[in-house]
């Protein structure tokens, strides 16, 4: 069984839909997806949620009303302002450290754990897909992106799947960084601006430092193919495997419109045989690895 996570660095790519589409082709797989702050991957591989969990990700002081003295120790020593002159805690404020509780002389805080989003097992044509959903406003993203990829996990060896594709989310920051945990490629998505080179080479400095292999896809790549082709002399010059480019067209759009995937609504168009030149170019890395 492999894991391959798609990442973009930033957003607005096309990340989740090229997921969406390679995630049809793979066909023998567990779909994850990791962008818990904004999921979306369900918009496209439509399914029935089969099981849910509450999630409970972090952690916040609680105060026994009974046992307070209203000392104003806790809203002295509290640096995040969480706790008001009547010496009432404000959820929202409280980053759950525990200095209140350790100092409390009579013993009247606590911390609590705290229903922060949801995980959810769906069935979905292609098979299985796990994901997630942060509430608003709900810290420790990367705690969840790690518990949707360990459920993924158990069900694809539960069921012999090959593999495991994750929907990572933008960025770099500790979801990501929890989506490229067991990966045994990453398939970069990218586009030709400015911006998209600079967000390729900041998030390849992440994998890199996972020593995990980087597979690159350019998408919309006739928009500026000067910008392309100093994409394709980066990938050259840092060994990078550049698996596709996927043309601008506005067939993607119609076959979303229609609750479609570009490679089921219009399977002869450019950007469908590009996408499916794709995965072969993705498949077959992911089978050399040792």
């Amino acid at each position: 069984m492999k894991s391959l996570t798609v990442l973009s660095g930033k957003g607005g790519t096309g990340k989740t839909t090229l997921t969406a589409n390679l995630a049809v082709l793979a066909q023998n797989l567990v779909v994850a997806d990791c962008d818990v702050d904004a999921p979306n991957l369900h918009l496209l591989l439509e399914g029935e949620i089969l099981a849910q969990d509450i999630y409970q990700g972090a952690k916040l002081a609680v105060k026994d009303e009974d046992l307070c003295i209203d000392c104003g120790i806790c809203r002295e020593l509290c640096n995040f302002r969480a706790i008001n002159s009547d010496n009432q805690i404000n959820p929202i404020k409280c980053e759950g450290c525990g200095l209140c509780v350790a100092k409390c002389p009579v013993n009247a805080l606590k911390l609590e754990l705290q229903d922060t989003g949801k995980l959810f097992h769906s069935i979905i044509q292609i098979g299985s897909m796990i994901h997630a959903k942060l509430k608003i406003g709900a810290e420790n993203s990367g705690k969840l992106v790690s518990r949707v990829k360990e459920e993924a996990q158990k069900v694809a060896k539960k069921r012999n799947k090959e593999l495991v594709l994750v929907d990572g989310s933008p960025g770099i920051g500790c979801p990501v960084i929890a989506s490229l945990n067991g990966a045994d490629a990453v398939l970069l998505v990218t586009e030709p601006t400015k911006s998209g080179l600079a967000d390729l080479k900041r998030v390849l400095e992440v994998v890199d430092h996972f020593n995990i292999l980087p597979l690159l896809v350019i998408n919309k790549y006739d928009l500026n193919q000067d910008l392309a082709l100093e994409m394709e002399a980066f990938c050259k010059e840092n060994e990078i495997s550049l698996v596709g480019k996927i043309p601008f067209a506005d067939t993607i759009v119609k076959a979303m419109e229609q609750g479609e995937l570009v490679v089921d609504y219009a399977p002869d168009s450019e950007v469908a045989r590009a996408i499916r030149e794709i995965w072969v170019q993705t498949k077959e890395k992911l089978s050399i690895l040792l």
